[in-house]
Order: structure tokens, then sequence, then C-alpha cells
């Protein structure tokens, strides 16, 4: 019989010296399954690892090699320490371990619950941990939900970037310190514009001086942002003037929460209504 062993890292147990490094929680499960598998007389055909990626997260790397290699079934068994290390979503359960797998004839095995898809008896405990565990990412999502809304009726910011003019506070997390270079053009956008000239003229004017746009003054600064593969991305354009000299930030005024996720299983997105917007001057 040949195992497939899958180990996931989880942020609450995240404990590493240096990114390059496996945490020790990886290679922690990594022994205790090769071990288990040698106990059983198992051949191990491939060992899949997800670092610092959730249960929830249906775009795991290693997650979805393991899910082509089963369908193709290159092995016979996938080995987990935990039935919430291969997922925290029933549907995922329900999908895979109960419908998939025996279709492929894959047994799935995670060896600290007592999941074993051989074992037809505990078919109801592998239902009721797929239930706990999604119970655990909702508590989890409203959990993160009411910190972060706490957070910005504050005055905090929240996000992975400072917005262009401003700086993250080394020393604070949530303050925004003025970034005086890129504020210097900020003043000087707004003084053009009290002037009289338009939003276009103040966009080719720092062009033809060549003023990088907020996004390419991110990567030059070294901030790790997806610069947008959109020819000219690097200039300044009207939206970006407008954008600036609607933005109640200029004037110290922290809006945020214009967003909403839909849900606590997807990454998506929706504007929120303005009277739901956290607006701390």
């Amino acid at each position: 019989m040949k195992a497939a062993i899958y180990c996931r890292l989880s942020e609450e147990d995240r404990n590493k010296q240096f990114e390059t490094d496996d945490s020790n929680s990886i290679q922690n499960q990594k022994a205790m399954l090769l071990q288990y598998a040698m106990e059983h007389g198992w051949e191990v055909y491939n060992l899949y690892s997800d670092d610092d990626y959730t249960g929830s997260d249906r775009r795991r790397p290693e997650f979805n090699r393991l899910l082509e290699d089963a369908k193709a079934h290159r092995f016979d068994i996938v080995l987990c320490k935990t039935q919430s290390r291969f997922t925290r979503e029933l549907e995922l359960v329900e999908k895979y371990i109960h419908g998939l797998f025996p279709i492929w004839g894959i047994r799935f095995v995670s060896i600290v619950d007592n999941a074993d898809t051989a074992n037809k008896g505990n078919k109801k405990s592998r239902q009721i941990n797929g239930l706990v565990n999604e119970w655990y990412l909702e508590d989890m999502s409203e959990n993160i939900r009411s910190v972060l809304t706490n957070r910005r009726q504050n005055g905090f910011h929240i996000g992975a970037f400072a917005l262009y003019g401003y700086k993250k506070d080394p020393d604070q997390k949530g303050h925004l310190l003025i970034d005086e270079e890129a504020a210097a053009v900020v003043r000087e956008v707004f003084t053009l514009f009290s002037q009289g000239y338009g939003k276009t003229a103040i966009a080719r004017m720092l062009n033809d001086r060549g003023i990088p746009n907020p996004t390419e003054y991110k990567r030059i600064h070294g901030l790790r942002y997806q610069q947008p593969k959109r020819k000219n991305s690097t200039l300044w354009k009207y939206f970006a003037i407008s954008d600036m000299l609607t933005n109640e930030i200029y004037i110290g005024n922290m809006v945020q929460g214009k967003y909403g996720s839909v849900s606590y299983k997807t990454k998506q997105n929706k504007p929120r209504p303005q009277s739901e917007w956290y607006r701390v001057e």
C-alpha cells in the first residue's frame, strides 16, 4: 500500500526561526506520520506540505497537487495528523473524504482523531469533526471581524499598505506617519488644483517631471506591491489625482470599512453602504 502524507501549518502554531525553514509543527507532523506509515508497513509515495496556509484555503498548492495525484491513483492512502489539517470545511469533507476518495479507491486516515474511511462505523464522527471544524472557522472569522471593527472605530489603520503620502509607524501598529517625500507631491497636487489646474493637467505635469505614481513609488521603495501589467502603469492618471483630492485621509480623517467580505468562506469583498463606514476625524 502506498501512502501520501499531507501536512499543513496553521497560523496559531507557527513557530519558525527563518521563513525558509519548515516550522517545528510541520517537522513534528512529518515525523509522526512517517513513523505511523512505517509501523503499518505502508510505502510513502510522497510528502505534501503546505506552510502558512489556513485549513479553509482551497488554493493551497500542495493540497491541490495531492488531489490531482489522488485522482490519478498514484497512491492508496491519504495520511494526515488530524482531519482538520486536510480541511476545516465540511463541504470538502463530504466532497473528497466521503465522495471522490472512495470512487478513486483512496483511503483517508488521520491518526489523532481516529478518522479512517476503511472503518464504516466512524463516518458520523468524521462528519462531526467536519462540523466542529466548520464552527471553528466561523467563530474565528467573527472574532477577527470584531477585533478589526474595534480598531477601525478607534481610528487605527487596517491594511497591508499605508496610503500614498503616509507610511506605517514601525513602533505602533495601526498608526500612520507622514511620508515627507510623497507628502510633498500630495501638497503640490492640492496647491495646483486650488490654483485652477485641471486633474489631467496635474497628472501630465507630474509625468513630465518623471515623478512616479503611487504604485510605482511603492515598488521603488521595496514594498511588496503587485505591479499592474497594463501599459503605462507607472504614470499618473486623471483618476489617481481625482481620488487623492476627494480622500478625507489628507485632511486627517480615517475612513475605513468601505468594503466587507461576502462570507468567511470566500476572499470576495463587496461595497458597503456609506452609513456602515468607520469614520474617525
